[in-house]
């Protein structure tokens, strides 16, 4: 460790024992810093998780490609899929996506029909998966999962609805409950879906045919992120723009971020918004940007040529709400490409998966990074980040990592090859399935980590009411450091979760949460609701009760 992380540690160490303490009782001991534990769940899951998903089911969608010839899961009932445009097999027995029940740690085989290899999707205001693009016969093609309470959804196939070819495109819920779908190979438009009278064309964004390195491309998978003045902040390569889609228009253009390296696919760095808060103050709410890791310019040559440089180190931090936003650069303890950028529910910043040398592509990366990092994105610049403890298994190529309701992570994929391959590579196609726990999950934490009495999961609530959450907490806690958070679970995929959003509720101060005292261990915290689906976009989110940065486990809201 630097000296800098080794310091961050111990302060946050030391600020954990000193505040999680009960009162005056002495009576509890923390973990060592820089901790986190991880646990195999199952040591073959049928397929290579390219693509994850958590649905309000408690149940995870994950697929990969058709075309990979077969799968190591077998579709129920001797069915097999018949597609005679298929690359690799006509007539294919295997599935190629499949559910995950978090509850009973099962899997089952779903069908999917065409290509979804190097696709896009997000949830939709009722909770369904709507799942765009593809490849081969699936590129403009529009798949829809919806969940269901037994083992009877299967994924829905509609043909050819999209106006342009989408592969490795990005998409985003918007305020309306459609999604708009950005960019993709060869591609330098957006479009939207569902579609509706006078919005069912395909759009020029010429930033995204300028943002385009010949035969590296380098803006695949751009990073979306809907700002909270409606308008969309987009980065390809190495810089981004806000855009107003509903116009068309380029309404700011942002800096080139330091040094020009680029960081999107395939040299795929990752992004996340940070956490929105202060959300009673109308316009005035801020919104910032985290750019981390990536691979410099050259790297997707040089890597074809057998050299494996070295992945950036870098992340760059932009207020996207500022008069004049600057990039702040970072130095992170590792270097990273092919890292996964997860929101906890504490607000903290998860970065884990990927290799420090070689590109994203077919057999390119090199050097795994089996250690994740904490982000805190509220310490010093200096004292932000924290090295957890390391995995075993190497997460490469086509690997993802979502949240879970009880605040798990969950990691699955890594398949660097055109298709299937086990033996005699470097990095062979692991089909297993772990969870990384952060250190908010240690047991010795139980006695102070919240837990949620109502409202009972699957409530619906509405855009700027208030919201009264009753929950425990064993013994006496301060009161001035409850908080609220509600998390929207991302689409993930290629090292980036697309619509993913966390956001920090407050009373109508817009302070803090309301707490009052309802008895031994009970409690009561009155928040406002978003006051606008810019702010928060309608569908299901997770909502945590967070004391200091323990969360309870998350209920399901869903916001209309």
């Amino acid at each position: 460790m630097t000296p800098s992380l080794i310091l961050a540690s111990l302060l946050h160490y030391l600020l954990i024992q000193l505040l999680l303490l009960p009162c005056q009782q002495n009576t509890l001991t923390l973990a060592a810093p820089g901790g986190g534990k991880w646990n195999l769940l199952l040591s073959d899951i049928g397929v290579s998780a390219m693509h994850m998903q958590l649905l309000n089911t408690d149940r995870v969608v994950i697929f990969d490609r058709t075309d990979f010839g077969p799968s190591n899961i077998s579709l129920p009932n001797n069915h097999c899929r018949n597609d005679p445009n298929d690359l690799m097999l006509k007539v294919d027995c295997t599935a190629h996506s499949v559910e995950y029940d978090v509850a009973s740690n099962s899997i089952r085989p779903l069908n999917v029909l065409t290509d979804v290899w190097c696709s896009s999707g997000s949830v939709m205001p009722d909770g369904s998966l709507m799942q765009t693009g593809g490849f081969n016969d699936g590129d403009r093609n529009v798949r829809v999962y919806k969940p269901c309470g037994d083992n009877s959804c299967d994924w829905q196939e509609f043909d050819a609805v999209l106006r342009q070819r989408r592969w490795y495109a990005t998409n985003h819920i918007l305020p309306d409950g459609r999604q708009i779908i950005v960019g993709g190979r060869g591609q330098f438009s957006y479009e939207f879906y569902p579609k509706k009278a006078g919005a069912d064309q395909s759009y020029n964004l010429p930033f995204l045919s300028q943002t385009n390195d010949p035969r590296i491309e380098n803006n695949l998978y751009p990073f979306v992120f809907l700002n909270v003045d409606g308008n969309l902040f987009i980065f390809a390569n190495n810089r981004a723009i806000l855009f107003d889609y509903t116009n068309g228009v380029v309404v700011r253009n942002y800096p080139t971020i330091p040094g020009g390296d680029p960081r999107s696919y395939p040299s795929s760095g990752s992004a996340v918004l940070l956490p929105l808060r202060d959300l009673q103050a109308g316009s005035n709410v801020t919104a910032e940007v985290l750019v981390c890791g990536g691979a410099p310019k050259g790297s997707f040559t040089s890597a074809n040529n057998g050299k494996f440089v070295g992945a950036l180190n870098s992340c760059g931090r932009i207020r996207i709400t500022d008069p004049n936003p600057q990039w702040v650069m970072e130095t992170m303890p590792l270097a990273r490409v092919m890292g996964d950028m997860v929101l906890l529910p504490n607000g903290n910043v998860l970065i884990i998966n990927g290799a420090s040398t070689g590109t994203a592509g077919w057999d390119l990366g090199r050097d795994p990074v089996l250690t994740p990092l904490i982000y805190r994105p509220n310490n010093p610049v200096g004292l932000r980040f924290e090295a957890q403890n390391s995995t075993s298994i190497p997460r490469m190529y086509h690997s993802t990592a979502i949240l879970l309701r009880d605040g798990r992570i969950l990691v699955s994929g890594s398949n660097p090859h055109a298709y299937y391959n086990f033996t005699g590579v470097l990095f062979p196609t692991d089909l297993t399935m772990e969870t990384f726990s952060p250190d908010y999950l240690d047991p010795r934490l139980v006695r102070v980590r919240p837990r949620i009495v109502s409202p009972a999961s699957h409530s619906q609530i509405e855009y700027g009411q208030q919201l009264v959450i009753n929950f425990t907490a064993q013994g006496r806690i301060n009161r001035g450091f409850i908080t609220v958070t509600m998390v929207a679970p991302p689409f993930t995929t290629h090292s980036f979760s697309m619509n993913q959003r966390l956001l920090v509720l407050t009373n109508r101060t817009g302070i803090s949460a309301s707490v009052t005292p309802l008895g031994r261990s009970n409690y009561q915290v009155r928040v406002m609701t978003p006051g606008s689906n810019i702010l928060a976009p309608p569908g299901y989110y997770l909502l945590f009760v967070v004391y200091r940065e323990v969360p309870s486990q998350g209920i399901w809201i869903q916001i209309k």
